[in-house]
């Protein structure tokens, strides 16, 4: 083990899911690698792996929208983790509804945020998309511990990673 991988295993992001919609098609991902990138104005970054469907889906919408789940909604982190919306519409099997811009939102989410992409940047295997947040909501008060990195480290993803 490299010390690089003795940093890495000591982080436990929040995962959020991340659903786009163009030409026709919908789509969404478990996202690990996610983070505020600006105070003002205030800007949000999430990383898609170029591999997955909501990539290939993503690079053409305007808006995408960030959903945090908490912990007892593994089952949706599952669903959106571990299957390939190349076989899967994963969206027949969760409650959601249109947002700005016709955003996907997820009913589930804890706090979620609606985003009009600003730009998109690579790095590495993953591409960048920095959002402007334009609508926003989420559950009052709640008590639900986030779903974290940890949680969720045993869900074989749907796509290959390499």
């Amino acid at each position: 083990m490299t010390a690089m991988d003795t940093f890495l295993a000591r982080l436990d992001p929040e995962m959020c899911v991340v659903t786009a919609e163009a030409d026709g098609e919908r789509a969404g991902c478990l996202v690990g690698f996610s983070s505020q990138c600006s105070l003002d104005p205030v800007r949000f970054v999430v990383w898609l792996s170029e591999v997955n469907r909501t990539f290939r889906v993503a690079r053409s919408a305007d808006v995408l929208a960030v959903h945090l789940l908490a912990r007892d909604r593994r089952a949706t982190a599952e669903l959106f983790g571990g299957r390939t919306g190349d076989r899967v519409d994963k969206f027949r099997q969760v409650g959601w509804r249109r947002g700005y811009g016709g955003a996907v939102v997820l009913e589930d989410a804890e706090a979620w945020f609606v985003g009009r992409v600003v730009e998109r940047v690579p790095g590495g295997d993953h591409v960048g998309f920095v959002l402007d947040p334009v609508e926003w909501g989420g559950r009052e008060a709640s008590d639900a511990p986030p779903l974290r990195l940890a949680d969720t480290r045993t869900i074989r993803p749907g796509h290959p990673v390499d």
